[in-house]
């Protein structure tokens, strides 16, 4: 049922109401488990994690329409960040992939759409949590406006500790954005003097932050296009992905693995037309992890403006053949800006 101004009526659904479910049937579709293979040949977790990125994104988008459509049928759903993946288990192409998913908290105009990623078959487990905010917006695409969302009703116990849980990571990030803009404590402080103090030795040979970067650069087009106009987000994590890993293998000689996307923002839309620039950096290394932040920054022509499009924070796990964690070297920052984004992973670290 719909209102006079076309708005239908407000609903009061559940967080059950809102599950979406997807599938990537490796086992039966051959091609479809090539296009996803990281290299040829048996490898332990040999999936090409970018290409998951996109298919998460897109079951992100695809259940909060769900939801958002049931009252605003015309309307359209943008990824606002995403919060966080944790990996809990390699995937590989040899069984199917399950996403399940269903939006755990609504705000005003924005929803947390968390999925379970599951492995079918022989090997049946958890694979990884994903949590992604995404936002409804009017379909107008001259003036797009946030469109107010009814709230869900939460009744069982399981919904409402997940409702707590997205408020809590969203307090949690609130906190991180002003403990960002603060003065290092006295350990930091004490830390990073001893980091820029061992560099001044005659005998020393660590490695430099400065030392581990890579840029790329490319044009947006339509083939990459998700609503009008605007390029698909799934794409662009995807690049931003493959190019952070790329920079975390200039650490060491073993393989590294996807262990967490700590954070990635979506600050600004990118569109046709559009020249993009990847810059990802090697930011902190714990014992066995390294942390690489990927910026992608868009540049218009006709406009004659440039602005950060993406962050992305992505932690890495060094492994063997077996995938036992194997040590890496510590990285050292040496500029101002160096110190900041090594704080800042510092205090996301895992190990």
């Amino acid at each position: 049922m719909t209102d006079g101004n076309g708005k239908k009526e407000t609903l009061q659904l559940t967080p059950h109401d809102t599950r979406y479910l997807f599938v990537l049937p490796f086992s039966t579709d051959r091609a479809l488990a090539r296009r996803f293979l990281a290299r040829d040949g048996y490898l332990p977790g040999n999936i090409r994690f970018g290409k998951l990125l996109e298919v998460l994104d897109k079951v992100a988008e695809n259940t909060a329409l769900g939801y958002v459509n049931q009252f605003y049928p015309d309307a359209r759903v943008v990824t606002a960040a995403i919060d966080s993946i944790v990996v809990r288990n390699p995937a590989d192409t040899t069984h199917d992939l399950v996403f399940s998913a269903q939006i755990n908290h609504v705000g005003k105009s924005s929803m947390e759409v968390g999925i379970r990623v599951e492995c079918l078959g022989t090997c049946s487990s958890h694979l990884a949590s994903c949590y992604f905010t995404m936002v409804a917006r009017s379909a107008d695409n001259e003036e797009a406006r946030s469109l107010v969302l009814p709230p869900l009703e939460y009744r069982l116990q399981i919904e409402q500790k997940r409702h707590q849980k997205a408020e809590l990571r969203r307090q949690a990030y609130r906190e991180s954005l002003a403990k960002a803009e603060e003065m290092p404590s006295l350990e930091e402080y004490l830390l990073l003097k001893k980091l820029h103090k061992e560099q001044e030795s005659a005998d020393f040979h660590g490695i430099r932050a400065g030392e581990l970067v890579l840029e790329s650069a490319l044009r947006a087009y339509p083939e990459q296009e998700n609503v009008p106009k605007t390029i698909f987000g799934g794409y662009l994590i995807r690049k931003a992905y493959e190019l952070a890993a790329l920079a975390a293998e200039m650490v060491t000689q073993d393989r590294v693995i996807p262990c967490q996307v700590n954070r990635i923002n979506f600050n600004q839309p990118v569109l046709l037309g559009d020249q993009l620039k990847f810059t990802a950096r090697v930011v902190f290394t714990g014992k066995t992890t390294i942390t690489v932040q990927s910026d992608i920054e868009r540049f218009s022509r006709e406009a004659h403006n440039k602005a950060l499009s993406n962050s992305c924070l992505f932690t890495f796990r060094n492994v063997g053949d077996q995938m036992e964690p194997r040590p890496v070297p510590f990285i050292y920052p040496v500029t101002y800006a160096e110190d900041a984004r090594f704080l800042n992973a510092y205090r996301q670290r895992l190990d």
